[in-house]
């Protein structure tokens, strides 16, 4: 078996790095080009394959094959995606489709997948400034997160592979607070967003019937201590310097759930209680410029984050709320997405 492999997204060299990690560092293997502004992409590790979301003219979802042994990415396919670049990629049906978040031209998508191939949508659905974009796990729905309408918009995925929508339409949150990025628990009964203006990470219930979120309560990520704005759509983060959110994930055993804040350059832990409910950030971690993204390894054992400001993505072991750095290694420019594969 190969050692485990990390991909990161560098949006402003159109590029993705291929790492080797082995037990203790990070070791680049190759370099993906020709993938101008890709800020995000999937992997289906079960077949090796990545779809990454390019910009430029034409936009497109790029298809590449994943050699695990040498280490590299080769392009197989390109599918245009003429309403504009996605920010946000994700599979759902064992890998038979795709489900897309454009941010700057605020619509969704849902397309199928012939062997890596990305077929045309079969629907479009228009929220404004669409972040981010999540399946359940059994492939029944689907949900798009709406920064510019403050809400989750919530969609059931029908057998002839079609989004159709639940109602409410949208699970609401709080006014102006910008949800960005979205996480469901692994028994799939609550959701959680982070937000990109007001610190928070809203929780909600989901009925796994009928799909439909409710919103339940929010805590902060925001270090207290550093005197942040209130961050506003459109508005410039750093002057004066506001709260900037970005990423969200899993820790081990969801005993935390991990946060970027790009103002202040710091990932931070919330914990996470028996009933689902977080408290407060305590602890606050200086990581690389502004980091948009960030992956912890399928044991929760290690993180990496990637800082949009920068070159270089940092390596950490995860020692229970607290990340201790191993190393620092160059990636390319505008790093900002990670994933272990």
């Amino acid at each position: 078996m190969t050692t485990p492999l990390i991909l990161v997204a560098n949006a402003g060299e159109g590029s993705i790095s291929v790492f080797r990690f082995d037990g203790a560092s990070l070791k680049r293997t190759s370099v993906a080009t020709d993938l101008k502004g890709c800020s995000n992409f999937v992997v289906d590790a079960s077949r090796d394959l990545v779809y990454a979301a390019v910009k430029g003219s034409p936009a497109a979802i790029v298809t590449l094959r994943l050699d695990r042994e040498a280490g590299e990415l080769t392009e197989i396919s390109r599918r245009e995606t003429p309403r504009g670049g996605l920010n946000y990629v994700a599979l759902t049906r064992d890998g038979s489709a795709l489900l897309g978040a454009a941010y700057s031209a605020s619509y969704g998508l849902l397309a199928p997948i012939d062997e890596g191939t990305v077929g045309e949508p079969t629907t479009i659905v228009e929220h404004l400034h669409l972040h981010s974009v999540v399946a359940s796990r059994d492939g029944r729905f689907a949900y798009f997160v709406s920064l510019g309408d403050d809400l989750v918009g919530q969609y059931a995925i029908t057998d002839d592979l079609e989004l159709e929508a639940l109602h409410p339409v949208g699970a609401t949150a709080p006014t102006g607070s910008g949800p960005r990025h979205i996480v469901l628990n692994d028994a799939q009964t609550q959701a959680y967003v982070i937000t990109e203006f007001s610190g928070e990470v809203l929780r909600f219930e989901r009925d796994s019937s009928t799909g439909v979120l409710s919103f339940l309560d929010s805590a902060s990520y925001a270090d207290a201590l550093q005197g942040l704005q209130r961050g506003t759509l459109g508005a410039n983060p750093l002057e004066p310097r506001s709260i900037w959110g970005a990423d969200v994930h899993w820790g081990a055993d969801e005993r935390f759930l991990w946060t970027s804040e790009r103002t202040t350059s710091t990932l931070a832990p919330l914990k996470v209680a028996e009933d689902g409910s977080l408290e407060d950030a305590r602890s606050f971690t200086v990581t690389q410029q502004h980091p948009r993204g960030f992956a912890l390894s399928p044991d929760g054992r290690f993180l990496v984050a990637a800082g949009e400001g920068g070159a270089q993505v940092s390596l950490y072991e995860v020692r229970d709320d607290h990340l201790a750095e191993l190393q620092q290694v160059e990636t390319g420019a505008g790093a900002n997405w990670v994933r272990w594969v």
